[in-house]
C-alpha cells in the first residue's frame, strides 16, 4: 500500500516529505528479515495489483539476499535471519560426501506451508540439469524442481518427514520432469530427514556411466560373452572377468594369446583357427570362427570369436579387439533341430507311404463310382467322399449288383456305414460286403439278409458293429423290398417332392446276438428317384437329426437333369460339420 504516515523511520520523511511511499515486509521461510522502502517525489494514487506484485517480489528477492549473502554476526557464528540450527545444519551437509540438499519451511501469513527454500546446496551437489550451485541455491524447491510435484511424489515424502519428524528413504526413485525446457530424466537414492524446523534432503543420482557400464556387464553374462584387447606393439593383452569364466581360468593364470589359441582348441578345428588368424592377423581384416574350447577343467564348450585389427596412419597393425562367446546351447540345439528335422522327413515319407497303401486299399475294396449297371429300366449313380481325402480310409461303403437268378431280374441296394476309419473299419467293412454280397445268391430277402449278416458281425468278426440298408427291386414289377439295421431311410423322389421312406424296425448289426428285422415294400414308377445315405452327409453337431433331414429333403427337392447331378447338387450343398465319411447311392426309374 501507498503510506503517508509518519512516526516510521522512513527515508521518505527526508528527501521527499509531501511524497509516496510503500514499506514492505522482506520475509523469507516466515521470518521478517527486514522492509523494503520505496519513495516517490510525489504522492501517487493506489496501484495496480501488477504493481503491488512486482513490489511483493522485489521485496521478497532483498530477503534472500540478507539470508544468503550478510556478513556473520559478530557475536555468534550465523548470518542475521539464519537460526543458528540452520548453520549447523549447513556445516553437517557440507561434510556430507553425498548431494545434499538443506531445506527450510516457506510459509504463507497465515503460517501454512507453501515450499521449501533451498538453503543451502553442498560443495558435492550436481544439478541433474547442469545448472549452477548458484542458481538453484536460495530458490524455492518447487520453482527449482517441478519434478518434486511429479509423478515421484517427492515434494509430499518431504512435506511427511517435516510434519511427522520420520525419516524416509527411497532406492531408486525415478524424478522425470522439465527444467527451464530441458527434458529432465534421473534416477535417485532418496534420503529425507527432519533436524530441528529444516529438512535435509540428500539424493544420490545414479551415474549414467556406471549404468551403463553395468548393463553392459550384465549384458555379457547373460550373453555369455567375454571381451579382449591384445596390444601387438607392447604384447600386452586385456581380458575381462566374463572371458577369464568362458575359459575356466583364473585371472591370476593371465591371458592367452591369440596366436596360442589353437593350442586350446580341439585338434580337428586347427584348420579353422589358422584361417581366422591369418585373415586377422596377415590380411588385417575382421574375422570369426568357430571351434571347441577344451578347457583345464576337462569341459568342452563350443566357442564363436570375432575380431578385428586396428591399425596406425601407416597401415601398421597395431592393437586387435574382440569378443568370445559361448555358444554351446546354440549348438546343441542345431544338433537337436538337425535330429528333429530328420526324424520329420522319416516320419512324412511314412505317412506318405502309409497314404498311399490306404489309397490303394481304398480303390480296391470300393466298387467303381462311375461304372453303368446292367440293369434294364434302372439308372444307378453312387457318390463316395472319404473323411479327410488321401490320409484315412473310411469305413462307408455301397454295393449294387445284378444277382445271377434267371427268374427274376434282382438289384441288390445296400449302403453301410462301420464305425471309425483307418485300415480297422476298412478291413472290417470288407468282411461285411462280401458276407452280404455271398448270402444274397441264397435268394433270401432283405430283412433275413440282415439277420445273418449280424451274426457273422457279432460271432466272426471280433465285435464290429455297422448300421446298413438293404433292399431289393423288381425290374418287372417296379416294387422295392428293403430293411434297415440302425440306418437312416430311404428317401423318395416323386413329381418335385421328397419323402422318407417308413422308419422301419431294426437294430445295429452287430449289437447282439440275433436280431429280426422288419421289410416294407414301397410300389415305384417312371421317374421316381431313391435316395440311400450315410448319415456323414446330414449331421452336425448344433442341431438335431430331424432338422438336418428336413434341409436334406429341401435340397432334394430340386431335381436336375441327370442323376450324376442330383448327387452332385446333394454333395455340394451338405451343410454336416462332423468330418465323416459321406456316400450316396441314387436309382432312378426309367
Amino acid at each position: 500500500d501507498c503510506l503517508s504516515e509518519t512516526g516510521l523511520p522512513s527515508i521518505g520523511q527526508h528527501q521527499y516529505p509531501d511524497g509516496g511511499r510503500a514499506a514492505v515486509p522482506a520475509d523469507t521461510g516466515g521470518r521478517i528479515l527486514g522492509v523494503l522502502e520505496i519513495v516517490w517525489p510525489a504522492r501517487m494514487e493506489p496501484q495496480p495489483s501488477q504493481i503491488v506484485r512486482q513490489v511483493e517480489a522485489l521485496a521478497e528477492l532483498c530477503a534472500h539476499t540478507l539470508e544468503t549473502s550478510a556478513p556473520r554476526h559478530p557475536d555468534g557464528d550465523w548470518r542475521p535471519g539464519v537460526l543458528p540450527e540452520v548453520t549447523e545444519l549447513m556445516d553437517l551437509a557440507d561434510s556430507l560426501y553425498d548431494p545434499t540438499l538443506v531445506l527450510v519451511p516457506h510459509l504463507d501469513p497465515a503460517g501454512e506451508l507453501l515450499d521449501f527454500r533451498i538453503q543451502h546446496v553442498n560443495g558435492r551437489f550436481l544439478d541433474p540439469s547442469g545448472r549452477p550451485r548458484a542458481v538453484v541455491n536460495g530458490s524455492l524447491l518447487l520453482e527449482a524442481y517441478p519434478m518434486a510435484a511429479g509423478e515421484s511424489e517427492l515434494f509430499e515424502q518431504i512435506e511427511r518427514v517435516y510434519a511427522t519428524g520420520e525419516p524416509f528413504r527411497a532406492q531408486r526413485m525415478r524424478l522425470t520432469t522439465l527444467v527451464d525446457d530441458v527434458p529432465l530424466a534421473a534416477v535417485a537414492d532418496i534420503n529425507i530427514s527432519r533436524h530441528g524446523s529444516c529438512v535435509l534432503l540428500i539424493w544420490r543420482m545414479e551415474d549414467e556411466t556406471a549404468r551403463l557400464a553395468s548393463l553392459l556387464q550384465h549384458a555379457q553374462r547373460l550373453g555369455r560373452i567375454g571381451g579382449f584387447e591384445e596390444n601387438l606393439l607392447t604384447g600386452e593383452i586385456t581380458w575381462n572377468v566374463q572371458l577369464y569364466g568362458l575359459y575356466g581360468k583364473s585371472p591370476a593364470s593371465g591371458p592367452i594369446p591369440l596366436e596360442d589359441l589353437a593350442a586350446h582348441a580341439h585338434p580337428d578345428d586347427a584348420v579353422a583357427i589358422g584361417r581366422f588368424l591369418r585373415t586377422l592377423l596377415h590380411h588385417r581384416s575382421p574375422a570369426s570362427t568357430a571351434f571347441r574350447l577344451q578347457r583345464p577343467d576337462s569341459v568342452t564348450r563350443h566357442i564363436r570369436v570375432v575380431a578385428e585389427p586396428e591399425l596406425d596412419s601407416d597401415g601398421r597393425l597395431l592393437v586387435v579387439r574382440g569378443a568370445y562367446q559361448d555358444i554351446s546351447a546354440h549348438h546343441w540345439t542345431e544338433v537337436a533341430l538337425a535330429a528333429t528335422r530328420d526324424q520329420l522327413a522319416h516320419s512324412e515319407q511314412q505317412a506318405r507311404e502309409r497314404n498311399r497303401l490306404t489309397l490303394q486299399l481304398q480303390h480296391a475294396i470300393m466298387p467303381p463310382a462311375q461304372a453303368p449297371l446292367d440293369a434294364p429300366g434302372l439308372q444307378v449313380a453312387v457318390r463316395y467322399r472319404p473323411a479327410e481325402t488321401q490320409h484315412l480310409v473310411g469305413g462307408d461303403w455301397y454295393d449294387a449288383v445284378v444277382l445271377p437268378s434267371r427268374l427274376v431280374l434282382l438289384v441288390l441296394l445296400c449302403v453301410g456305414d462301420v464305425a471309425g476309419h483307418g485300415i480297422d473299419a476298412a478291413t472290417s467293412m470288407v468282411v461285411l460286403r462280401n458276407a452280404l454280397r455271398g448270402l444274397a445268391v441264397t435268394g433270401a430277402r432283405p430283412a433275413q439278409l440282415l439277420s445273418w449278416l449280424n451274426m457273422v458281425a457279432h460271432h466272426l468278426t471280433g465285435g464290429v458293429t455297422a448300421t446298413a440298408v438293404c433292399g431289393l427291386y423288381d425290374p418287372e414289377r417296379r416294387t422295392l423290398r428293403w430293411a434297415r439295421a440302425g440306418h437312416l431311410p430311404p428317401v423318395l423322389l416323386r413329381d418335385g417332392e421328397a419323402t422318407p421312406l417308413p422308419l422301419v424296425k431294426g437294430l445295429l448289426i452287430g449289437a447282439v446276438p440275433e436280431a429280426t428285422y422288419e421289410e416294407h415294400e414301397v410300389q415305384l414308377a417312371v421317374d421316381d428317384t431313391l435316395l440311400m445315405y450315410t448319415d456323414g452327409l446330414i449331421e452336425r453337431r448344433d442341431r438335431s437329426v430331424e432338422e438336418s433331414l428336413t434341409q436334406l429333403l429341401a435340397a432334394a427337392r430340386t431335381v436336375p437333369p441327370t442323376l450324376d447331378q442330383q448327387l452332385d447338387r446333394l454333395l455340394t450343398y451338405s451343410k454336416s460339420d462332423t468330418d465323416d465319411d459321406t456316400c450316396i447311392v441314387g436309382v432312378r426309374v426309367a
